[in-house]
C-alpha cells in the first residue's frame, strides 16, 4: 500500500471515530436526567406545582384574616354609631337636669310658704337661666318679631289685621316666639301681621281687571 493510500485510510479512521464520539454525546444529551428514579423535568414541575399550591394557601389564609378583620371593624363601627345616637343628647340632658332641680326646689318652696309672688319670681328666674344655658351651650336663641317686617321664613302668620297705618306687612304681635338654632330657624314665630289696606285694594282691583 502506498503512502498516499495509508494517509487516506488514516484520515477515514479518524473521521469515523469522531462521528462515533459525536453520536455517543448526542445520545447522552437525549437521555433524560433522573432524580431519585424520576425524570428531572417531572420533579421540577411537581416542585413548581407545590410552590404554587403553598402560595395559594397563604393568600387564602390572608384573605380570610382580612375578611374577619373587616367584619369586626364593621361591627365595631355599627356599635359605636348606635351608642353615639343613643347618648347624643347626654350633655344637653345634663344641663336640663339642673333646671329640673331648680323647678323642684321652687315648687317645694311654694308649697311650704304659699307665697305666690315668691313662686312667680322663682319661676321667672329659672326660665331665664334655662334660656341662657340653651343659648350659651347649644346655640339656641329665642327671637321676638314685634315690629319687624313680615318674613315668611321666620314668621308664621296666624292672624291678619288690615290697617292703613302701615304701607308694608309688619308683625303686630307675637303669639308664640320663634327660635334659631345657630343661624337656622328651628321654629318660626307665630304672629299677627298688619296688612296694608292699599295692598288689599290693589288685589281687588287686579281681580276686577281679570274678570273684565
Amino acid at each position: 500500500m502506498s503512502d498516499q493510500e495509508l494517509k487516506q485510510d488514516h484520515q477515514q479512521t479518524d473521521k469515523t471515530g469522531k462521528e462515533e464520539k459525536k453520536g455517543a454525546r448526542s445520545k447522552e444529551s437525549r437521555t433524560p436526567v433522573e432524580v431519585n428514579g424520576e425524570p428531572a423535568a417531572k420533579v421540577d414541575l411537581q416542585s413548581q406545582i407545590q410552590k404554587l399550591e403553598d402560595e395559594v394557601r397563604d393568600l387564602n389564609d390572608q384573605l380570610l384574616r382580612k375578611a374577619a378583620e373587616f367584619d369586626n371593624f364593621r361591627k365595631r363601627m355599627f356599635r359605636e354609631k348606635e351608642e353615639s345616637i343613643q347618648y347624643a343628647n347626654a350633655a344637653l340632658l345634663t344641663d336640663l337636669l339642673a333646671i329640673i332641680d331648680d323647678f323642684e326646689r321652687a315648687i317645694q318652696s311654694a308649697a311650704d310658704s304659699k307665697d305666690f309672688d315668691a313662686f312667680h319670681t322663682g319661676v321667672s328666674i329659672i326660665e331665664k337661666q334655662m334660656v341662657s344655658i340653651l343659648e350659651r351651650n347649644w346655640g339656641l336663641k329665642r327671637f321676638s318679631a314685634n315690629g319687624e317686617l313680615f318674613d315668611p321664613e321666620k314668621h308664621e302668620a296666624i292672624a291678619v289685621e288690615e290697617t292703613d297705618e302701615h304701607d308694608t306687612e309688619i308683625v303686630l304681635e307675637d303669639y308664640q316666639k320663634g327660635y334659631l338654632l345657630h343661624d337656622r330657624v328651628l321654629r318660626p314665630a307665630k304672629v299677627k301681621v298688619a296688612r296694608p289696606v292699599t295692598l288689599e285694594r290693589a288685589g281687588s282691583d287686579d281681580d276686577q281687571e281679570k274678570e273684565r
